[in-house]
């Protein structure tokens, strides 16, 4: 109860006169207010109130009145010769006003006239009869909030629907720029929902939910202010609360995401799940208080508290990211949670001194805008860090893509060489058979073939001759095998020093001379086994045509690497005859398919005796 009390017969004798009315009334020290309990009846509870006269010192209502029931006491009269009607309004945040006729020590409820709209039921209308007074009741139930006022006034019935227009147009900037913020956060709701589709990151999901409640909450608070509707009472008294507390929860899921603080900052993933759980109990308990108790104080006391350990844990997050700044993508979220801090105390500020609803003018006394503008730069600094993030993830993907492009060709490598290890292993295995076993046994084929022919001498049949040439042949032919099969021949320098050596023995008892020029200095190069072969059978056989058909005296062969390897060979015999090659159809056809197998040409003209070039890329 107040500390100075009235007698209810005390209360000033001034009367409005509702005939001077022109417009507005605002009430100053012409009524008296007394408080009774929520659940009191005034009928019963009447006689004993002690009012107080005004003006009304008790704005914002507090928090141990709220709970309470405000009656006001004030006199009208009408002066003139026909019933004239007003329209009282305290305020938009009373869900309950009724309005009595005090007269003769009895209270007689006024009926309930509203406005057609009934989002304006904070309205009551009440007449008085010509040239007549009453002293009105007003009992007024207040909406359980911190931030509500009592500012009690008289309309003159012609002007509502004016003064109603009035009141939605005060803060008319900012509801747009609400909406506009409202729209910004419903593109990043949809930016969110496709980045989460296109890649399902959970981040993104989470900051959608993030999005949604807040920005749905300030939408709703814009859409339904002013008004005096349930739904109004109801979003004002509790469900703007918990829709930023679960958009609260769902940003620090976010930040746990966002951040990797599962793996990276194991402080922040601590501080995160013990500021989910606490903000689920104060929702619980906030509901709680709201539903099933009418101590207003409790649900106050919980929703200070959350906010207090909300503001403690954003400083906590900044001093924590400020000194590892060093970390681009910490260093932006601290840049977006410092200004939402600061501006979200702003937004305090604001609706804790400028209560004075109905008279404020301007975007900037607007607590709303401020929290909004807070957003709007921890939006900012998020999308900053989200394409930073992005940047780095791609350079990381590609890396990683990289490094795994260059495993698997290793791998395909490593398998490459173990197929060729195998192979080689195969070849000199088979190279070793060919030599201990078959070589063994045409050597004493060669041998046995010899001996015969020796000790029949002239008796010797023509075949055992035979037998020998062929021993000797099969046995050249088997040593090149072996020699092209071996993998320590695989260079192109032992290439050329076989063919040297080849040429040189391979005429060495005929009446050719032969001559063979090789390059000073032979480049290092891997030749295969398969290409050294197919080479040097094209130059046996083009030696073995000048050996029996080119009749010639001399022959020359020049073997050159620049850059590829070209061998020519040229006699000076009577030339090939290039209309009748009928006889060396095979030979030059092998030796064409032979070149042609491993990329290379074959070439065989007239030149003063017959010129062959074979040329093949190393």
């Amino acid at each position: 109860m107040p500390e100075k009390a009235f007698c209810q017969d005390d209360t000033s004798s001034v009367f409005i006169d509702l005939s001077k009315l022109k417009r507005i009334k605002i009430f100053t020290d012409d009524f008296s207010y007394a408080y009774s309990g929520r659940h009191d009846k005034l009928q019963e509870k009447f006689s004993s109130l002690e009012f107080i006269p005004g003006p009304f010192k008790d704005n914002p209502i507090p928090v141990r009145l709220t709970t309470n029931r405000i009656i006001l006491k004030f006199r009208v009269s009408n002066s003139s010769d026909s019933s004239i009607a007003a329209w009282f309004f305290p305020g938009y945040f009373f869900p309950e006003i009724r309005l009595y006729n005090y007269e003769n020590g009895q209270l007689t409820e006024l009926p309930s006239i509203f406005p057609e709209d009934k989002k304006e039921s904070s309205f009551k209308e009440f007449i008085v009869p010509p040239n007549g007074s009453m002293i009105v009741i007003a009992e007024i139930l207040p909406l359980k909030t911190y931030t509500n006022s009592l500012n009690p006034r008289l309309i003159q019935s012609t002007y509502l629907n004016s003064y109603i227009a009035i009141l939605s147009g005060v803060n008319r900037t900012e509801n747009i720029f609400t909406y506009i913020f409202s729209g910004l956060l419903l593109m990043m709701i949809f930016f969110s929902l496709a980045n989460y589709l296109q890649n399902l990151n959970s981040e993104f999901l989470l900051y959608a939910g993030y999005a949604f409640f807040i920005g749905f909450m300030l939408f709703l608070k814009t859409a339904s202010i002013p008004g005096a509707d349930h739904f109004n009472f109801f979003m004002e008294g509790y469900l703007d609360f918990v829709m930023q507390g679960i958009g609260i929860i769902f940003y620090m899921a976010f930040m746990k995401k966002f951040l990797d603080t599962r793996t990276r900052h194991r402080f922040l993933y601590h501080l995160y799940n013990w500021g989910i759980v606490i903000v689920i109990i104060s929702l619980a308990l906030y509901s709680y208080s709201y539903f099933f108790t009418d101590d207003y104080r409790l649900q106050n006391e919980t929703e200070n508290a959350a906010k207090l350990i909300l503001l403690l844990m954003v400083v906590i997050f900044i001093f924590y990211s400020f000194r590892r700044r060093k970390e681009h993508l910490l260093w932006y979220m601290f840049w977006g949670n410092l200004c939402l801090f600061v501006f979200s105390l702003m937004s305090q500020f604001t609706i804790l001194f400028n209560y004075m609803v109905w008279d404020i003018q301007g975007l900037f006394t607007s607590g709303i805008f401020y929290y909004e503008t807070g957003i709007w730069l921890e939006l900012i600094f998020f999308l900053l860090g989200l394409s930073y993030k992005n940047k780095q993830q791609l350079i990381t993907e590609t890396k990683e893509k990289e490094q795994l492009i260059a495993t698997n060709k290793l791998m395909e490598y490593e398998k490459e060489l173990a197929v060729l290890k195998a192979q080689q292993e195969e070849r000199e295995r088979i190279s070793a058979d060919m030599h201990d076993e078959l070589g063994s046994g045409m050597t004493v084929i060669r041998l046995m073939s010899e001996i015969a022919k020796d000790k029949l001498k002239d008796q010797a049949p023509s075949e055992i001759g035979k037998i020998s040439d062929s021993a000797n042949e099969v046995l050249d032919k088997m040593n090149t095998i072996i020699w092209s099969m071996s993998s320590s021949n695989d260079t192109l320098d032992n290439l050329i020093y076989y063919i040297r050596n080849y040429a040189t023995e391979y005429f060495e008892n005929t009446p050719i001379r032969c001559e063979v020029n090789v390059p000073e200095n032979i480049p290092q190069h891997v030749m295969s086994g398969n290409k050294r072969r197919n080479i040097f059978l094209s130059a046996k056989e083009a030696l073995n045509n000048v050996l029996k058909h080119s009749g010639a005296s001399s022959v020359s062969i020049d073997i050159a690497v620049n850059p590829n390897l070209r061998i020519r060979i040229v006699d000076n015999g009577k030339g090939i005859d290039m209309d009748h090659i009928r006889r060396f159809g095979n030979g030059l056809k092998n030796m064409s398919k032979r070149m042609e197998d491993i990329g290379g040409s074959f070439q065989i003209e007239n030149n003063n005796g017959t010129l062959v070039t074979l040329q093949s890329p190393l």
